[in-house]
């Protein structure tokens, strides 16, 4: 009987392409062929109705239901990337995520000048302490999809989480969201030759900012804290991302040195002309309805 099993399957394999499938015959294993063709066909109701295994907490760290009266506080955020586009980046859109009392959302979209190679850093920190980061690179230019597009979703080490969460509380949040650099009462426009432009954006419960800085040192060195903290949280997981930024860590180290000699000069930033009001802040929800948490989150300027 298992030698006609075997007979039968071997005669089958001749038929049609084969896959190979493991036969156990008593106390053996053997390695045949079978063919695809005489397998069932997947049922299309199937593909729509059957359960999927769930995506890891690092994939999507905030999935959770809306509660009455709660509102994703980045709705209206204004970073200039639509929702569509996350999805794009096989990222959760930033303004659908439901921040509650005592997290954060921190990110980093990479712009260079000169390529179309981009990069995105998202580092959420969750009200049960724990935190998550998530890297993409890419190519996106010139195709419907992102090419090229490599990712890692991971959670955070302590000493990791505890760079981005230092952070959240600098002052350079109350800076205006797009920005010029003025010295001598007189602008300076930067010029992007072979530069990189930053967007980083604070989601907090009660609302969230963007920061959009030009390739200049003195507007990329606003910012480079948050850009610091990111990177580092980012880096070391796979080389393919981290090759996007070949200077490492310290990559901002003459952009803030170069933001500070700018202060120094009696130079400051201030909102462009083409600067965007920054979104309303949302009302927290009722803090005897939601779980106490050890991040403590301030409360967003009202004002650039």
């Amino acid at each position: 009987m298992k030698r006609t099993f075997l007979a039968v399957l071997l005669a089958s394999a001749i038929a049609a392409p084969a896959a190979d499938a493991q036969v156990i015959t008593g106390e053996q294993q053997v390695t045949v062929a079978v063919n695809p063709a005489a397998l069932p066909p997947p049922d299309p109701q199937a593909w729509w109705t059957d359960k999927w295994p769930a995506k890891p907490d690092a994939a999507n760290p905030l999935r959770r239901r809306i509660r009455r009266g709660e509102h994703p506080p980045a709705e209206n955020i204004q970073n200039g990337v639509q929702p569509l586009l996350y999805r794009l980046w096989r990222l959760p859109p930033l303004q659908d995520q439901l921040v509650r009392r005592g997290e954060a959302v921190v990110e980093m979209w990479a712009r260079p000048a000169e390529t179309v190679r981009q990069a995105v850093v998202r580092v959420t920190l969750r009200g049960d302490g724990r935190a998550f980061v998530q890297g993409r690179a890419g190519l996106g230019c010139c195709e419907p999809e992102i090419e090229r597009l490599m990712w890692f979703d991971e959670e955070l080490s302590v000493d990791r989480a505890a760079a981005v969460r230092a952070v959240i509380n600098d002052p350079l949040w109350n800076q205006p969201g797009w920005a010029e650099v003025v010295e001598d009462g007189m602008t300076v426009d930067p010029l992007c030759v072979n530069g990189v432009a930053y967007d980083v954006s604070l989601v907090l419960p009660n609302g969230a900012r963007s920061l959009h800085r030009a390739c200049s040192g003195e507007q990329v060195g606003s910012i480079a804290p948050v850009l610091t903290a990111l990177l580092s949280a980012a880096l070391g997981y796979d080389q393919r991302f981290d090759v996007v930024f070949p200077r490492g860590v310290g990559a901002f180290a003459a952009d803030r040195a170069d933001y500070e000699a700018l202060l120094a000069r009696g130079g400051q930033l201030q909102p462009a002309r083409n600067d965007r009001v920054q979104p309303n802040l949302v009302l927290q929800p009722d803090p005897a309805d939601i779980d106490p948490a050890p991040l403590d989150a301030p409360a967003m300027p009202t004002t650039p």
